[in-house]
Protein backbone atom coordinates (compact mmCIF):
# COMPACT_ATOMS: atom_id res chain seq x y z
CA UNK A 1 0.00 0.00 0.00
CA UNK A 2 1.07 3.29 -0.74
CA UNK A 3 1.22 6.39 1.99
CA UNK A 4 -1.58 9.15 1.18
CA UNK A 5 -2.74 11.60 3.44
CA UNK A 6 -5.58 10.47 4.54
CA UNK A 7 -8.84 12.26 5.56
CA UNK A 8 -9.77 12.37 9.61
CA UNK A 9 -11.82 9.58 11.66
CA UNK A 10 -14.73 8.90 10.10
CA UNK A 11 -18.47 7.38 10.85
CA UNK A 12 -20.24 6.77 7.21
CA UNK A 13 -23.67 5.69 7.60
CA UNK A 14 -25.52 4.45 4.44
CA UNK A 15 -29.23 4.50 4.28
CA UNK A 16 -30.35 1.58 2.01
CA UNK A 17 -27.17 -0.49 2.62
CA UNK A 18 -28.64 -3.31 1.78
CA UNK A 19 -29.74 -1.63 -1.62
CA UNK A 20 -28.53 -1.69 -4.95
CA UNK A 21 -26.40 1.67 -4.88
CA UNK A 22 -24.74 0.69 -1.85
CA UNK A 23 -23.84 -3.24 -3.60
CA UNK A 24 -23.01 -2.20 -6.92
CA UNK A 25 -21.09 1.46 -6.37
CA UNK A 26 -20.68 2.67 -2.57
CA UNK A 27 -18.73 -0.45 -1.16
CA UNK A 28 -16.81 -1.26 -3.93
CA UNK A 29 -15.70 2.01 -3.97
CA UNK A 30 -14.79 2.04 -0.46
CA UNK A 31 -13.09 -1.30 -0.97
CA UNK A 32 -11.05 0.36 -3.35
CA UNK A 33 -10.03 3.28 -1.06
CA UNK A 34 -9.25 0.88 1.83
CA UNK A 35 -6.60 -1.03 -1.05
CA UNK A 36 -4.92 2.23 -2.22
CA UNK A 37 -4.69 3.22 1.76
CA UNK A 38 -6.80 6.12 1.40
CA UNK A 39 -8.93 5.79 3.80
CA UNK A 40 -8.82 7.30 7.45
CA UNK A 41 -6.54 5.70 10.10
CA UNK A 42 -9.54 5.15 11.68
CA UNK A 43 -13.31 4.90 10.46
CA UNK A 44 -16.47 2.86 10.84
CA UNK A 45 -18.81 2.22 7.86
CA UNK A 46 -22.72 1.82 8.81
CA UNK A 47 -24.94 0.32 6.42
CA UNK A 48 -28.62 0.89 7.21
CA UNK A 49 -31.81 -1.46 6.00
CA UNK A 50 -34.89 -2.63 6.41
CA UNK A 51 -33.60 -6.34 5.74
CA UNK A 52 -32.96 -8.25 8.29
CA UNK A 53 -28.91 -9.09 8.15
CA UNK A 54 -26.23 -10.61 10.79
CA UNK A 55 -22.50 -8.83 10.01
CA UNK A 56 -21.65 -12.09 8.55
CA UNK A 57 -24.09 -12.06 6.24
CA UNK A 58 -24.12 -8.41 5.26
CA UNK A 59 -20.81 -8.76 5.00
CA UNK A 60 -20.88 -11.64 2.35
CA UNK A 61 -23.34 -9.73 0.25
CA UNK A 62 -21.42 -6.89 0.35
CA UNK A 63 -18.47 -9.11 -0.94
CA UNK A 64 -20.80 -10.86 -3.99
CA UNK A 65 -20.72 -6.97 -5.04
CA UNK A 66 -17.40 -5.94 -4.98
CA UNK A 67 -16.64 -9.60 -7.21
CA UNK A 68 -19.70 -8.33 -9.42
CA UNK A 69 -18.25 -4.80 -9.95
CA UNK A 70 -15.20 -3.96 -8.62
CA UNK A 71 -12.39 -2.40 -10.88
CA UNK A 72 -10.22 -4.93 -8.78
CA UNK A 73 -12.31 -8.44 -7.85
CA UNK A 74 -12.55 -10.35 -4.56
CA UNK A 75 -10.76 -10.13 -1.50
CA UNK A 76 -7.15 -8.94 -2.62
CA UNK A 77 -5.34 -11.47 -0.89
CA UNK A 78 -7.16 -11.21 2.59
CA UNK A 79 -7.42 -7.37 2.65
CA UNK A 80 -11.29 -7.60 2.63
CA UNK A 81 -11.29 -9.27 6.43
CA UNK A 82 -9.33 -5.90 7.40
CA UNK A 83 -11.86 -3.94 5.77
CA UNK A 84 -15.16 -5.68 7.01
CA UNK A 85 -13.54 -5.23 10.74
CA UNK A 86 -14.92 -1.46 10.25
CA UNK A 87 -18.07 -2.97 8.24
CA UNK A 88 -21.61 -2.86 10.35
CA UNK A 89 -25.09 -3.33 9.16
CA UNK A 90 -28.03 -1.65 11.59
CA UNK A 91 -31.53 -3.57 10.97
CA UNK A 92 -33.54 0.08 11.32
CA UNK A 93 -37.00 1.77 9.72
CA UNK A 94 -35.76 5.12 8.36
CA UNK A 95 -39.60 6.56 8.84
CA UNK A 96 -38.85 5.09 13.16
CA UNK A 97 -37.56 8.22 14.67
CA UNK A 98 -37.07 6.32 17.94
CA UNK A 99 -34.43 4.20 15.95
CA UNK A 100 -32.49 6.75 15.27
CA UNK A 101 -30.46 6.67 18.84
CA UNK A 102 -28.42 3.42 17.34
CA UNK A 103 -26.80 6.26 14.92
CA UNK A 104 -25.53 8.60 18.01
CA UNK A 105 -25.15 4.86 20.33
CA UNK A 106 -22.41 4.45 17.35
CA UNK A 107 -21.04 7.87 17.09
CA UNK A 108 -20.31 7.63 21.34
CA UNK A 109 -19.05 4.32 21.11
CA UNK A 110 -15.96 5.42 17.96
CA UNK A 111 -15.55 8.40 19.59
CA UNK A 112 -14.83 6.88 23.46
CA UNK A 113 -12.66 4.24 21.46
CA UNK A 114 -10.73 6.62 19.22
CA UNK A 115 -10.56 9.47 21.57
CA UNK A 116 -11.59 11.86 18.80
CA UNK A 117 -14.66 13.08 17.60
CA UNK A 118 -15.30 11.83 13.83
CA UNK A 119 -16.48 13.15 11.14
CA UNK A 120 -20.31 12.01 11.06
CA UNK A 121 -21.40 11.59 7.40
CA UNK A 122 -25.24 10.16 5.93
CA UNK A 123 -25.31 8.99 2.42
CA UNK A 124 -29.08 8.82 1.12
CA UNK A 125 -28.64 6.18 -1.07
CA UNK A 126 -32.81 5.50 -0.94
CA UNK A 127 -35.53 6.75 -3.49
CA UNK A 128 -36.28 10.29 -3.72
CA UNK A 129 -39.19 10.52 -1.96
CA UNK A 130 -37.56 9.08 1.24
CA UNK A 131 -34.93 11.97 1.50
CA UNK A 132 -37.20 14.85 2.68
CA UNK A 133 -38.75 12.15 5.94
CA UNK A 134 -35.52 10.80 6.49
CA UNK A 135 -33.30 14.47 5.97
CA UNK A 136 -36.00 15.84 9.12
CA UNK A 137 -35.14 12.90 11.75
CA UNK A 138 -31.57 13.17 11.08
CA UNK A 139 -31.65 17.08 11.57
CA UNK A 140 -33.14 16.22 15.39
CA UNK A 141 -29.96 15.13 15.92
CA UNK A 142 -27.63 17.15 18.08
CA UNK A 143 -24.65 15.66 16.07
CA UNK A 144 -26.01 17.30 12.69
CA UNK A 145 -25.23 20.76 14.66
CA UNK A 146 -21.46 20.66 14.73
CA UNK A 147 -21.22 21.64 11.03
CA UNK A 148 -17.49 20.96 10.53
CA UNK A 149 -18.26 17.16 11.21
CA UNK A 150 -21.36 16.77 10.02
CA UNK A 151 -22.56 15.81 6.13
CA UNK A 152 -25.66 14.87 4.53
CA UNK A 153 -24.97 13.01 0.65
CA UNK A 154 -28.37 13.52 -1.06
CA UNK A 155 -28.31 11.53 -4.74
CA UNK A 156 -29.74 12.60 -7.53
CA UNK A 157 -32.78 13.06 -9.06
CA UNK A 158 -32.80 16.27 -6.54
CA UNK A 159 -36.15 17.12 -7.00
CA UNK A 160 -38.85 16.46 -9.96
CA UNK A 161 -38.95 20.30 -11.41
CA UNK A 162 -38.00 23.78 -10.61
CA UNK A 163 -40.60 23.79 -7.09
CA UNK A 164 -39.89 20.55 -5.66
CA UNK A 165 -36.14 21.24 -6.02
CA UNK A 166 -36.23 24.44 -4.08
CA UNK A 167 -38.68 22.68 -1.55
CA UNK A 168 -35.82 20.29 -1.05
CA UNK A 169 -33.47 22.84 -0.92
CA UNK A 170 -35.11 25.00 1.57
CA UNK A 171 -35.72 21.48 3.84
CA UNK A 172 -31.87 20.43 3.86
CA UNK A 173 -31.19 24.17 4.68
CA UNK A 174 -33.84 24.51 7.71
CA UNK A 175 -31.92 21.52 9.22
CA UNK A 176 -28.40 21.53 7.94
CA UNK A 177 -25.81 24.73 6.65
CA UNK A 178 -24.81 24.55 2.94
CA UNK A 179 -21.42 23.48 3.83
CA UNK A 180 -22.52 20.44 5.35
CA UNK A 181 -25.19 19.23 2.29
CA UNK A 182 -23.29 17.45 -0.14
CA UNK A 183 -25.53 16.78 -3.31
CA UNK A 184 -23.92 14.12 -5.31
CA UNK A 185 -23.63 13.99 -9.46
CA UNK A 186 -21.46 10.65 -10.14
CA UNK A 187 -20.32 12.26 -13.57
CA UNK A 188 -18.48 14.66 -11.67
CA UNK A 189 -16.20 11.61 -10.20
CA UNK A 190 -15.11 10.43 -13.36
CA UNK A 191 -11.33 11.09 -14.41
CA UNK A 192 -11.95 12.34 -17.71
CA UNK A 193 -14.39 15.02 -16.98
CA UNK A 194 -12.18 16.65 -14.18
CA UNK A 195 -9.46 16.26 -16.74
CA UNK A 196 -11.74 19.16 -18.18
CA UNK A 197 -10.22 21.48 -16.07
CA UNK A 198 -6.72 20.43 -16.46
CA UNK A 199 -6.63 20.52 -20.00
CA UNK A 200 -8.11 24.26 -20.20
CA UNK A 201 -6.20 25.26 -17.58
CA UNK A 202 -3.08 23.75 -17.27
CA UNK A 203 -1.97 24.30 -20.80
CA UNK A 204 -1.30 27.67 -22.86
CA UNK A 205 -2.12 25.59 -25.86
CA UNK A 206 -5.92 25.42 -25.21
CA UNK A 207 -7.25 28.02 -23.42
CA UNK A 208 -6.47 31.20 -26.02
CA UNK A 209 -8.53 29.40 -28.58
CA UNK A 210 -11.22 28.64 -26.26
CA UNK A 211 -14.14 30.58 -27.61
CA UNK A 212 -16.03 31.63 -30.45
CA UNK A 213 -13.13 33.43 -32.31
CA UNK A 214 -12.10 29.70 -33.17
CA UNK A 215 -14.75 27.44 -32.29
CA UNK A 216 -17.85 26.48 -34.83
CA UNK A 217 -19.64 24.43 -32.33
CA UNK A 218 -19.83 22.18 -29.70
CA UNK A 219 -21.40 18.52 -29.55
CA UNK A 220 -21.90 17.09 -26.22
CA UNK A 221 -23.22 12.81 -26.40
CA UNK A 222 -24.60 10.58 -23.00
CA UNK A 223 -25.56 7.45 -25.27
CA UNK A 224 -26.36 4.55 -23.59
CA UNK A 225 -27.45 1.08 -25.19
CA UNK A 226 -29.18 -0.06 -22.68
CA UNK A 227 -32.75 -0.32 -22.32
CA UNK A 228 -34.78 0.73 -18.79
CA UNK A 229 -32.78 -2.07 -17.20
CA UNK A 230 -35.92 -3.47 -14.45
CA UNK A 231 -36.73 0.67 -14.31
CA UNK A 232 -39.84 1.44 -15.80
CA UNK A 233 -41.32 2.78 -12.10
CA UNK A 234 -38.08 5.61 -11.71
CA UNK A 235 -37.88 6.86 -15.52
CA UNK A 236 -41.80 6.83 -15.99
CA UNK A 237 -41.91 9.73 -13.66
CA UNK A 238 -38.50 11.21 -15.19
CA UNK A 239 -37.72 10.96 -18.85
CA UNK A 240 -34.46 11.59 -20.67
CA UNK A 241 -34.65 15.15 -20.22
CA UNK A 242 -34.82 15.38 -16.25
CA UNK A 243 -32.86 12.02 -15.99
CA UNK A 244 -29.83 13.20 -18.20
CA UNK A 245 -29.80 16.58 -19.19
CA UNK A 246 -30.93 18.59 -16.54
CA UNK A 247 -27.50 17.53 -14.16
CA UNK A 248 -24.88 15.31 -16.19
CA UNK A 249 -24.91 16.79 -19.13
CA UNK A 250 -25.27 20.56 -18.05
CA UNK A 251 -22.65 20.04 -15.45
CA UNK A 252 -20.56 18.73 -17.98
CA UNK A 253 -21.38 22.22 -20.59
CA UNK A 254 -20.33 24.06 -17.27
CA UNK A 255 -16.84 22.56 -17.24
CA UNK A 256 -16.41 23.08 -21.12
CA UNK A 257 -17.89 27.01 -21.36
CA UNK A 258 -16.91 28.28 -17.37
CA UNK A 259 -14.35 30.96 -16.89
CA UNK A 260 -11.15 29.98 -15.74
CA UNK A 261 -11.08 30.60 -12.03
CA UNK A 262 -8.54 32.53 -10.11
CA UNK A 263 -8.77 29.34 -7.85
CA UNK A 264 -9.49 25.90 -7.37
CA UNK A 265 -11.31 26.87 -4.24
CA UNK A 266 -14.77 25.35 -4.25
CA UNK A 267 -17.36 27.84 -4.08
CA UNK A 268 -14.80 29.82 -6.75
CA UNK A 269 -15.55 26.52 -9.06
CA UNK A 270 -18.82 26.78 -8.22
CA UNK A 271 -19.64 30.39 -8.44
CA UNK A 272 -18.57 29.81 -12.49
CA UNK A 273 -20.50 26.40 -12.91
CA UNK A 274 -23.76 29.03 -11.94
CA UNK A 275 -22.63 31.86 -14.13
CA UNK A 276 -22.73 29.54 -17.11
CA UNK A 277 -26.33 28.19 -16.15
CA UNK A 278 -27.86 31.86 -15.45
CA UNK A 279 -26.02 32.66 -18.92
CA UNK A 280 -27.97 29.97 -21.34
CA UNK A 281 -30.18 31.39 -23.23
CA UNK A 282 -33.75 30.54 -21.93
CA UNK A 283 -36.21 29.04 -24.77
CA UNK A 284 -39.17 30.57 -24.89
CA UNK A 285 -42.24 27.79 -24.91
CA UNK A 286 -43.10 28.71 -28.19
CA UNK A 287 -39.68 28.23 -29.10
CA UNK A 288 -39.15 24.47 -28.06
CA UNK A 289 -39.70 22.92 -31.11
CA UNK A 290 -36.71 24.76 -33.04
CA UNK A 291 -34.74 23.93 -30.05
CA UNK A 292 -35.01 20.58 -28.75
CA UNK A 293 -36.41 17.19 -30.21
CA UNK A 294 -37.63 13.91 -27.89
CA UNK A 295 -37.92 10.23 -28.83
CA UNK A 296 -39.33 6.98 -27.67
CA UNK A 297 -38.10 3.70 -28.57
CA UNK A 298 -40.13 0.78 -30.56
CA UNK A 299 -39.51 -2.68 -30.19
CA UNK A 300 -37.23 -4.59 -32.21
CA UNK A 301 -33.84 -6.00 -32.51
CA UNK A 302 -30.82 -5.07 -30.57
CA UNK A 303 -27.44 -6.68 -31.30
CA UNK A 304 -29.62 -9.48 -32.35
CA UNK A 305 -31.57 -9.39 -29.68
CA UNK A 306 -35.50 -9.12 -29.64
CA UNK A 307 -36.48 -6.07 -27.55
CA UNK A 308 -39.95 -4.96 -26.56
CA UNK A 309 -40.92 -1.26 -26.98
CA UNK A 310 -40.69 1.36 -24.26
CA UNK A 311 -44.82 1.28 -24.27
CA UNK A 312 -44.51 -2.48 -23.83
CA UNK A 313 -41.91 -2.00 -20.41
CA UNK A 314 -42.55 -3.33 -17.25
CA UNK A 315 -44.00 -0.37 -15.29
CA UNK A 316 -44.86 1.58 -18.11
CA UNK A 317 -48.21 3.52 -18.95
CA UNK A 318 -49.12 1.65 -22.56
CA UNK A 319 -49.73 5.32 -23.71
CA UNK A 320 -46.60 7.15 -22.22
CA UNK A 321 -45.65 10.15 -23.79
CA UNK A 322 -42.59 10.13 -21.41
CA UNK A 323 -39.44 10.57 -23.59
CA UNK A 324 -36.39 7.90 -23.50
CA UNK A 325 -34.10 10.44 -25.96
CA UNK A 326 -33.63 14.21 -26.09
CA UNK A 327 -31.48 16.34 -27.85
CA UNK A 328 -31.15 20.07 -27.36
CA UNK A 329 -29.91 23.17 -28.92
CA UNK A 330 -28.12 25.84 -26.09
CA UNK A 331 -26.66 28.94 -26.59
CA UNK A 332 -24.51 30.49 -23.81
CA UNK A 333 -24.78 34.34 -24.42
CA UNK A 334 -22.25 35.79 -23.16
CA UNK A 335 -18.98 37.36 -24.41
CA UNK A 336 -16.94 34.13 -24.94
CA UNK A 337 -19.60 31.80 -26.37
CA UNK A 338 -22.09 34.33 -27.67
CA UNK A 339 -23.18 32.51 -31.11
CA UNK A 340 -21.91 29.01 -30.47
CA UNK A 341 -24.56 26.36 -30.54
CA UNK A 342 -24.13 23.50 -27.60
CA UNK A 343 -26.00 20.46 -28.93
CA UNK A 344 -26.25 17.96 -26.59
CA UNK A 345 -28.66 14.66 -26.57
CA UNK A 346 -29.08 11.77 -24.87
CA UNK A 347 -30.50 8.53 -25.00
CA UNK A 348 -32.03 4.69 -24.07
CA UNK A 349 -31.45 1.66 -26.45
CA UNK A 350 -28.90 3.86 -28.91
CA UNK A 351 -26.33 2.43 -31.03
CA UNK A 352 -23.84 1.89 -28.51
CA UNK A 353 -22.61 3.60 -24.99
CA UNK A 354 -20.89 6.62 -25.43
CA UNK A 355 -20.38 9.73 -23.19
CA UNK A 356 -18.01 12.11 -25.14
CA UNK A 357 -17.31 16.09 -25.90
CA UNK A 358 -16.55 17.49 -29.06
CA UNK A 359 -15.14 20.88 -29.89
CA UNK A 360 -15.52 21.58 -33.27
CA UNK A 361 -12.78 24.34 -34.78
CA UNK A 362 -13.93 27.01 -37.58
CA UNK A 363 -12.52 25.98 -41.22
CA UNK A 364 -8.81 26.86 -41.82
CA UNK A 365 -8.60 28.66 -44.88
CA UNK A 366 -8.10 26.70 -48.01
CA UNK A 367 -7.00 28.72 -50.43
CA UNK A 368 -3.14 28.67 -49.89
CA UNK A 369 -3.27 24.96 -51.13
CA UNK A 370 -4.55 22.76 -54.71
CA UNK A 371 -7.96 22.02 -55.44
CA UNK A 372 -7.04 18.13 -55.11
CA UNK A 373 -5.82 18.79 -51.63
CA UNK A 374 -9.16 19.87 -50.18
CA UNK A 375 -10.89 16.88 -51.03
CA UNK A 376 -10.67 15.12 -47.43
CA UNK A 377 -10.43 18.39 -45.84
CA UNK A 378 -11.96 17.92 -42.40
CA UNK A 379 -12.12 21.06 -39.57
CA UNK A 380 -9.86 20.47 -36.52
CA UNK A 381 -11.77 18.96 -33.68
CA UNK A 382 -11.14 18.11 -30.08
CA UNK A 383 -12.65 15.02 -28.52
CA UNK A 384 -13.05 14.25 -25.34
CA UNK A 385 -14.42 10.52 -24.21
CA UNK A 386 -15.48 9.92 -20.70
CA UNK A 387 -17.09 6.26 -21.49
CA UNK A 388 -16.28 3.25 -22.27
CA UNK A 389 -13.07 4.91 -23.28
CA UNK A 390 -11.15 7.53 -21.36
CA UNK A 391 -9.40 9.75 -23.49
CA UNK A 392 -8.83 13.19 -25.42
CA UNK A 393 -8.09 13.03 -29.37
CA UNK A 394 -6.96 16.04 -31.47
CA UNK A 395 -7.98 16.01 -35.06
CA UNK A 396 -5.73 18.03 -37.62
CA UNK A 397 -4.68 18.28 -41.18
CA UNK A 398 -1.34 16.62 -42.16
CA UNK A 399 0.02 16.01 -45.60
CA UNK A 400 -0.47 12.43 -47.16
CA UNK A 401 3.35 10.94 -48.06
CA UNK A 402 4.03 11.01 -51.41
CA UNK A 403 5.31 13.60 -53.96
CA UNK A 404 1.68 15.42 -54.17
CA UNK A 405 0.51 18.07 -51.31
CA UNK A 406 -2.73 15.96 -50.70
CA UNK A 407 -3.99 15.88 -46.62
CA UNK A 408 -5.51 14.16 -44.61
CA UNK A 409 -7.18 14.48 -41.19
CA UNK A 410 -4.81 12.60 -38.35
CA UNK A 411 -5.91 11.63 -34.81
CA UNK A 412 -3.36 12.26 -32.00
CA UNK A 413 -5.03 10.53 -28.56
CA UNK A 414 -4.07 10.43 -25.21
CA UNK A 415 -5.33 7.02 -23.50
CA UNK A 416 -5.46 7.75 -20.10
CA UNK A 417 -6.89 3.93 -20.07
CA UNK A 418 -3.28 2.70 -20.79
CA UNK A 419 -1.53 5.09 -18.66
CA UNK A 420 -3.62 4.33 -15.62
CA UNK A 421 -4.90 0.93 -16.53
CA UNK A 422 -6.63 -0.76 -13.20
CA UNK A 423 -5.26 2.29 -11.08
CA UNK A 424 -7.65 5.14 -12.27
CA UNK A 425 -10.47 5.21 -9.79
CA UNK A 426 -13.72 4.70 -10.32
CA UNK A 427 -16.18 8.35 -10.02
CA UNK A 428 -17.64 7.41 -6.51
CA UNK A 429 -13.86 6.51 -4.99
CA UNK A 430 -13.05 10.11 -5.73
CA UNK A 431 -16.79 11.15 -4.64
CA UNK A 432 -16.81 9.54 -1.28
CA UNK A 433 -13.03 10.67 -0.41
CA UNK A 434 -14.06 14.34 -1.04
CA UNK A 435 -16.99 14.04 1.20
CA UNK A 436 -14.47 12.52 4.05
CA UNK A 437 -11.99 15.51 3.33
CA UNK A 438 -14.92 18.32 3.34
CA UNK A 439 -14.08 19.14 -0.33
CA UNK A 440 -17.24 20.27 -2.54
CA UNK A 441 -15.45 21.58 -5.37
CA UNK A 442 -17.76 18.20 -7.42
CA UNK A 443 -21.01 18.63 -5.54
CA UNK A 444 -23.81 21.20 -6.45
CA UNK A 445 -24.80 23.85 -4.84
CA UNK A 446 -28.20 24.83 -3.88
CA UNK A 447 -28.25 27.68 -6.71
CA UNK A 448 -26.65 25.61 -8.80
CA UNK A 449 -29.56 23.11 -8.43
CA UNK A 450 -32.14 25.59 -9.39
CA UNK A 451 -30.68 27.62 -12.44
CA UNK A 452 -29.94 24.27 -14.12
CA UNK A 453 -33.76 23.22 -13.62
CA UNK A 454 -34.79 26.75 -15.09
CA UNK A 455 -32.75 25.91 -17.94
CA UNK A 456 -35.04 23.02 -18.56
CA UNK A 457 -38.63 24.22 -17.34
CA UNK A 458 -39.36 25.60 -20.70
CA UNK A 459 -38.78 22.44 -22.55
CA UNK A 460 -40.19 20.07 -19.95
CA UNK A 461 -43.91 22.54 -19.49
CA UNK A 462 -44.06 22.66 -23.30
CA UNK A 463 -43.60 18.88 -23.82
CA UNK A 464 -45.92 18.44 -20.97
CA UNK A 465 -48.57 20.53 -23.04
CA UNK A 466 -48.38 19.09 -26.28
CA UNK A 467 -48.45 15.84 -26.13
CA UNK A 468 -46.05 14.01 -29.31
CA UNK A 469 -47.48 12.45 -32.02
CA UNK A 470 -45.38 10.69 -33.23
CA UNK A 471 -44.02 8.27 -30.38
CA UNK A 472 -42.39 5.61 -30.62
CA UNK A 473 -40.47 7.43 -33.51
CA UNK A 474 -37.20 5.48 -33.15
CA UNK A 475 -35.81 2.20 -33.57
CA UNK A 476 -33.25 0.56 -30.62
CA UNK A 477 -29.78 0.18 -32.48
CA UNK A 478 -30.46 3.63 -34.19
CA UNK A 479 -29.28 6.83 -32.89
CA UNK A 480 -32.25 8.39 -32.33
CA UNK A 481 -35.57 9.85 -34.22
CA UNK A 482 -34.66 11.85 -37.44
CA UNK A 483 -35.89 14.93 -35.98
CA UNK A 484 -32.59 14.98 -33.98
CA UNK A 485 -30.94 14.50 -37.29
CA UNK A 486 -32.93 17.35 -39.27
CA UNK A 487 -32.53 19.41 -35.40
CA UNK A 488 -28.26 20.21 -35.92
CA UNK A 489 -28.23 19.94 -40.01
CA UNK A 490 -30.50 23.09 -40.08
CA UNK A 491 -27.08 24.96 -39.24
CA UNK A 492 -25.42 22.79 -41.45
CA UNK A 493 -24.14 20.37 -39.31
CA UNK A 494 -23.98 16.22 -38.33
CA UNK A 495 -23.70 14.53 -35.31
CA UNK A 496 -20.25 12.65 -34.30
CA UNK A 497 -20.85 9.06 -33.63
CA UNK A 498 -17.53 8.07 -32.81
CA UNK A 499 -16.78 4.25 -34.06
CA UNK A 500 -17.66 1.12 -31.48
CA UNK A 501 -14.99 -0.10 -29.01
CA UNK A 502 -13.29 -3.53 -30.57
Amino acid sequence: MQSNKRPPASVLFIFGGSGDLNYRKLTPALYNLFLDNWMPDQFAIAGIGRSAYSNEKYHEHLLDGVTKFSRRKGKQNGHWTDFTQHVSYLQMDGDDAAAYHKITDLVKEKEEEWGVHPNVIFYLAVAPQLVPSIAQKLGALKICGEKSTTRIVVEKPFGHDLESAHELNLLLSSMFAEEQIFRIDHYLGKETVQNILALRFANALFEPLWNRNYIDHIQITAAEAVGLEGRGGYFEHAGALRDMVQNHILQILCMIAMEPPVSFDANEIRNKKVDVLNAIRRIGKDQVHDFAVRGQYSGGWKKGEKVVGYRQEEGVNPQSNIDTFAAVKFYIDNWRWQGVPFYVRTGKYLNQKATHITLHFKQAPHYAFPPESAETWRSNRLTISIQPNMDISIRFQAKRPGQTMMLDPVDMTFDYDAVAGEHAPEAYETLLLDVMEGDATLFMRNDQVDAAWRVIMPILEAWENRPPQDFPNYAPDSWGPDTADALIARDGHTWLNLPPTP
